[in-house]
């Protein structure tokens, strides 16, 4: 039975979110066939897919504004695939996989307000 995005427990980690040209697969993980962005009229293959280390790792950066709590704990934000991303001593986003979703419901929700406190 296929479901909004918004029904789904725990959103994006029940997504496939394999990328093609910075696009995310918003099947279910684990689906047969090709992957596909909701409306959106892309199709890809497992092997035209990214690779999923993010391109955006070496960028320059700056630890992200904090919430109260301190989150994201002197992370930036990686401008390619807006996860929170550790610093190098040099200030450059360290190697890291594209953001496929978060891997716990009290980080999706740090995340969340984060975003909706500082926007994108």
């Amino acid at each position: 039975m296929t479901r909004t995005l918004a029904q789904l427990p725990g959103a994006a980690r029940r997504l496939c979110l394999s990328r093609r040209n910075g696009e995310i697969c918003t099947r279910e993980d684990g689906h047969r066939g090709l992957h596909h962005r909701t409306g959106g009229r892309l199709l890809w293959s497992d092997l035209q897919a990214d690779p999923p280390a993010c391109a955006g790792a070496g960028a320059p950066a700056q630890p992200a504004p904090t919430l109260p709590d301190g989150f994201p704990y002197g992370r930036a934000v990686c401008p390619v695939c807006w996860a929170f991303v550790a610093l190098t001593d040099d200030a450059t986003l360290s190697a890291h996989d594209s953001w496929r979703g978060d891997e716990s419901r009290t980080e999706a929700d740090r995340r969340r307000e984060w975003f909706n406190a500082f926007g994108w």
